[in-house]
């Protein structure tokens, strides 16, 4: 790999060359933060998809359209004055060194679960921190991640389940509730009562240390190749899908399934 003065040397020539386009690129040079956010939320994504691939050279590709984003806005805030990308930095490694007191202080953290305990009530005590415990999650995150870090962030302070096995109550009762509401025809309950069993799928999930959306996007991944196993045949015999029996599209779909599990899927 490369040394550090050469990864050094390469991070100053992308802040040279993003000089260079800000100053003289008539694209570059319009962008505010209003026009690049829907990019950086299109670009984090990319990257997100990748990461699930473990494809790694593009990997490789998307962090840099990340950390392009990311220096571009601090290159706009340093036109009017605000901070830049030094700033941004030595904001960072402040935070990290004061966040990891069991690395760079006397404090002590045996395991992965009490660095996040001990980051949560850190981040509490920070001067410009979170005023409580669940202001610290983005209102624009996902909604299945948000719930799993709204409920990761309780836990730090000691809100959860005494024995992680507790939750299936929590997940059969809210079950119980949305058919209820089902059979009621009440659909704005239904609604609520279906947002609680995702809810408490989604503890469960982080209780025995799944990550629900790594686990939904699998899934849906696989509903994916399945279905485009089913299409990729009514297409070869010259049918449209909708011509195809259930009967004969679940056959097609076990077929995929069969294959999947010879290659290891």
């Amino acid at each position: 790999m490369h040394t550090r003065k050469e990864k050094m040397e390469a991070f100053g020539r992308f802040l040279d060359v993003l000089d260079e386009l800000r100053e003289k690129c008539p694209w570059d040079k319009k962008q505010t933060n209003e026009s690049l956010r829907p990019n950086t939320i299109e670009e984090t994504y990319e990257l997100c998809d990748a990461l699930m691939r473990n494809d790694k050279k593009e990997i490789c590709k998307e962090l840099g359209d990340v950390l392009l984003h990311i220096a571009f806005y601090a290159k706009i805030a340093s036109e009017t004055g605000d901070f830049d990308m030094k700033d941004v930095c030595d904001r960072l490694c402040d935070k990290l060194i004061f966040r990891h007191p069991h690395v760079f202080g006397d404090a002590k953290a045996e395991t992965a679960g009490q660095v996040s305990e001990n980051w949560e009530q850190l981040k509490l005590k920070e001067k410009d921190g979170n005023k409580t415990v669940l202001s610290g999650v983005p209102a624009s995150l996902p909604s299945l991640i948000k719930a799993y870090r709204i409920q990761d962030k309780a836990r730090n302070v000691g809100f959860d389940w005494e024995e992680r096995s507790q939750v299936w109550e929590k997940v059969k009762e809210e079950i119980q509730e949305f058919q209820v509401e089902v059979e009621r025809m009440d659909k704005e309950k239904a609604e609520d009562e279906f947002g609680d069993i995702m809810f408490s799928l989604i503890n469960a999930a982080r209780l025995y240390k799944i990550n629900p959306d790594n686990a939904l996007e699998r899934t849906n991944q696989k509903f994916i190749r399945r279905f485009g196993y089913v299409e990729a045949h009514s297409i070869k015999e010259g049918r449209n899908m909708k011509d195809l029996s259930l009967e004969e599209m679940d056959n097609l779909w076990n077929e995929a399934k069969q294959l999947e599990k010879g290659k290891g899927q």
